[in-house]
């Protein structure tokens, strides 16, 4: 009995001493966990997480535009779209990377900046915010590809894919940024006396793709027998795909809007929420109900573009208005939409998909908005005309200086590359001719001739 006590006790002992031993050895760890985690880095990293989480989303956008475009033209131009879409996010993920996020937010003039290249100097913690480097550049990037795919379906069924890969290298590394710069990157814009306010992007980003893809589209010409006196119907292939898009690109606008809160503050995120999903119905019954009147007969296709055209229009106000005004944004958003599509009719601009009137008339009205609604500044606040004057001369700005620069893109690839395929290709279909595929198999057989030399 004492031989099996003593053998207790020394069991005892020596748990004991190695537990002391480990106590000395993990109380630095302990010490320093207790200094290490701070108020500061835990909202930091809630505020990380929360920015690449909707830039994910935004990033799903890509494939809520590519079925949009896809569903929008002819089966014989749908590989073509596809790989449009495809291209320019990757070429916006290398440009952005190297040049254009530099010149967007870096340092340098009113007009552009001048430092960040290959993200070179760029702090762990983003200048102002509470957010890592690389997730603010990563939610920026999603939004440059964003720009960059709204011009592919307003030149739709009728552009080299060559030039279409130059095209998107220097919106994303020159026209995007450079815009980006004025507003969200300390620019001339928004350091005027009265800043201008664009929270998400109606101009920077809608409106700037819009802008191009309009310049493209009349350089371009209309697609064969679009106007005319044996003009024939061009409508989407498939209203189940463009349908489909069109739903993840209302769930991405989850990400787009509450993301550009830029942090995780929940009144500000869930105002933003309510006031997108909103304005997208919003926008897609007016358009639905003027579509309506205007043939005797409910359409879909001009109701999925009424609900993105709200989705445009309220971008720019979400954080800055009520949702019942973000109801009347929404629906005027897919009015205007609307008389868009007849507008380019009108002066026979042909746009494959309606980009120019959701992005360009959906995002001016947008952001022109603000001047408006603005709980603070807007006229119908009491805060006067200045705001409005602000969103004016920004929207005025941004529409010149993006149409001229578009002019002398494309007029320097059309004398180049080429930017339109010829009228045996158009014929044949973009996916054979430029790709010698097909997207529907049924639909094609083998290159012919006419297309195959061109």
């Amino acid at each position: 009995m004492v031989k099996s006590f003593k053998q207790h006790l020394r069991l005892w002992r020596i748990i004991g001493t190695t537990l002391v031993v480990g106590l000395m050895l993990i109380a630095p760890s302990i010490a320093s966990a207790q200094d290490g985690p701070t108020l500061e880095s835990v909202t930091s990293s809630i505020d990380t997480v929360w920015l690449l989480v909707t830039a994910f989303l935004v990033f799903f956008m890509q494939a809520g535009f590519a079925l949009l475009e896809a569903g929008f033209v002819s089966t014989k131009h749908v590989t073509n779209i596809l790989m449009k879409n495809l291209f320019d996010f990757v070429i916006a993920s290398i440009a952005f990377w190297a040049v254009g996020f530099g010149i967007m937010f870096g340092t340098g003039n009113p007009i552009f900046g001048q430092d960040w290249f290959f993200l070179n100097g760029l702090p762990d913690i983003y200048p102002g915010l509470t957010v890592s480097g690389f997730a603010f550049f990563f939610f920026q990037l999603v939004f440059a590809g964003t720009a960059a795919t709204i011009t592919s379906g307003a030149m739709g069924g009728r552009t080299e894919f060559k030039a279409y890969l130059l095209y998107s290298l220097i919106v994303s590394i020159v026209i995007y940024p450079i815009v980006g710069h004025w507003i969200w990157g300390g620019g001339w814009l928004a350091t005027l006396a009265t800043p201008f306010l664009d929270f998400a992007g109606s101009t920077v980003v809608h409106s700037t793709g819009a802008w191009v893809g309009l310049i493209g589209a009349i350089m371009l010409g209309a697609r064969i027998g679009r106007f005319g006196p044996n003009a024939k119907p061009m409508v989407g292939h498939s209203m189940t795909i463009a349908t489909l898009g069109t739903f993840i690109l209302w769930f991405g606008w989850f990400g787009f809007n509450p993301g550009s809160q830029l942090n995780a503050n929940p009144t500000a995120i869930g105002l933003i929420t309510i006031n997108t999903n909103i304005a997208a119905a919003a926008g897609a019954l007016a358009a639905l109900f003027m579509n309506w009147f205007m043939t005797g007969k409910p359409q879909l296709g001009p109701s999925l573009n009424g609900t993105l055209a709200g989705l445009v229009a309220i971008t720019a106000p979400c954080a800055f208005v009520t949702p019942a005004e973000s109801i009347v944004i929404g629906a005027i958003g897919g009015i205007l939409m609307m008389v868009g599509v007849m507008v380019l009719e009108r002066f026979k601009i042909d746009d494959a998909v309606g980009a120019v009137p959701v992005h360009g008339f959906g995002g001016a009205w947008g952001t022109l908005s603000v001047g408006l609604f603005h709980s603070t500044t807007g006229l119908l606040h009491g805060g006067g005309l200045d705001q409005f004057i602000t969103q004016l001369i920004g929207v005025v700005a941004v529409f010149a200086f993006v149409t001229i620069a578009a002019v002398i893109m494309f007029t320097i690839l059309k004398a180049t590359v080429g930017l339109r395929v010829s009228a045996a290709g158009e014929e044949v279909g973009l996916d054979l001719h430029e790709h010698g595929t097909v997207n529907y198999p049924e639909f094609g057989g083998g290159l012919p001739e006419a297309a195959a030399g061109d």
